[in-house]
């Protein structure tokens, strides 16, 4: 890679709201909770914030389509704010632009700020349109989990892997992910769940039961980036978090359009994958990643994303669940916050709350959840359906990691 913006930027605050059926507050409340803990964890006034980024996805439902209600509510001073949003990677790509503008040296200092309101709609999953502006987005023919249930159907059929055995995997999964929510205060869901329930849930779309999907809520997370150097300046010693790479890649088609795709993998996060290793100058993820926080907003997305970035070899992933490699006291935890299972999915706020994680495991705040002397992170937050859809990928470590 000729260019690159590895350990140029990096993240000095991140704040995060309570995620979970926050009928007391509004968009923009949650908003000021996670930016408040960001801002009194980086030391620094609000004037010496130069641009912000906002990730909202879904502007029918609440705060319209522009940025002013972050500037608002926040505070901002006069400053640029941008409203991204890139379907349910929206809080990547809100991260992706401040750390862009850091690296490329418009800014001395930025915010990324990702909040999403659910809960409100009624909805238990994410909300449909089927009138409005909005319908021509939306096929009335494939439901999420009839999507991800297909991606199931061909991972199987792939692998040659009987449909018992993969509900037992995925069923670890959500069982991993759910012990360790219970150890998280911010998590939606805090309690534990047992194999069994898992397994005899209800259906929803075959092979995925409900334990195999992921909730809505409402939450925000956030992100002040700056300069190693200005970090260093503010007195932050080793107490900040280094971006090594920041990769997204969008589909251009080809899984929709003929035969060439079997189904049962994401082709973006493989490509995103590729670009941030190299970005971050790791040749082999499996050994040198310390901890994951991926888009599991279906079991079977974990299992499969396991391949796709490349740490478990093809049709190996059941195999490597099953044996605990990705459990809390696993070779390679994932999803030790709880995920999106447990903290549910307020679009917007996702890919930030998984940094959060990160940045929290890796300075060593994680109270009694925390592993032992991780030093590179990653998160992987996916958008779309399988056959469509974004991927990005986020590498982060200590100085000197």
């Amino acid at each position: 890679m000729k260019y690159g913006i590895r350990d140029k930027v990096a993240i000095i605050g991140m704040g995060c709201s309570k995620f979970g059926e926050r009928y007391d507050c509004d968009a923009q409340d949650l908003m000021l909770e996670a930016f408040n803990e960001a801002q009194q964890d980086a030391g620094i006034a609000t004037e010496d914030i130069d641009a912000a980024w906002l990730g909202h996805a879904m502007p029918d439902l609440g705060m319209g389509p522009t940025a002013t209600p972050a500037s608002v509510a926040l505070r901002l001073n006069n400053i640029p704010v941008t409203r991204v949003e890139n379907a349910c990677a929206t809080g990547t790509e809100a991260l992706r632009g401040a750390v862009y503008a850091v690296a490329s040296g418009a800014c001395k200092i930025a915010l990324a700020i990702g909040v999403e309101k659910l809960k409100d709609t009624g909805f238990g999953g994410l909300p449909e349109f089927s009138f409005g502006p909005r319908a021509a987005l939306y096929n009335p023919s494939m439901s999420a989990p009839g999507g991800f249930a297909q991606l199931a159907a061909a991972y199987s059929a792939k692998h040659g892997i009987e449909g018992s055995d993969l509900k037992r995997a995925m069923a670890h999964v959500s069982w991993k992910s759910h012990e360790n929510g219970t150890k998280n205060e911010k998590a939606h869901l805090q309690r534990h769940i047992t194999m069994e329930t898992i397994m005899k849930s209800p259906m929803v779309a075959a092979p995925l039961g409900l334990y195999d999907c992921c909730g809505v809520s409402d939450g925000a997370a956030c992100a002040i980036v700056t300069t190693p150097d200005v970090a260093k300046s503010l007195g932050k010693g080793g107490e900040y978090m280094l971006v090594k790479a920041l990769q997204l890649a969008s589909s251009n088609g080809v899984e929709s359009s003929h035969s060439s795709w079997d189904g049962a993998h994401f082709i973006t996060t493989r490509v995103a994958a590729k670009r941030a290793y190299l970005e971050a100058g790791i040749s082999n993820p499996r050994e040198e990643i310390s901890m994951m926080e991926v888009h599991d907003c279906f079991s079977v997305t974990e299992l499969v994303t396991m391949e796709d970035l490349f740490i478990s070899e093809e049709g190996k992933a059941p195999q490597d669940i099953l044996d605990g490699f990705y459990d809390a006291s696993g070779k390679l935890p994932c999803q030790i916050d709880g995920g999106l299972k447990c903290f549910g999915h307020p679009i917007g706020a996702t890919g930030l709350r998984m940094a959060y994680e990160v940045y929290l495991q890796l300075l060593g705040r994680a109270g009694e959840r925390q592993l032992s002397n991780p030093s590179i992170g990653l998160t992987h937050n996916l958008g779309g359906f399988p056959h469509e859809n974004v991927s990005g990928i986020g590498i982060f470590g200590l100085p000197g990691a």
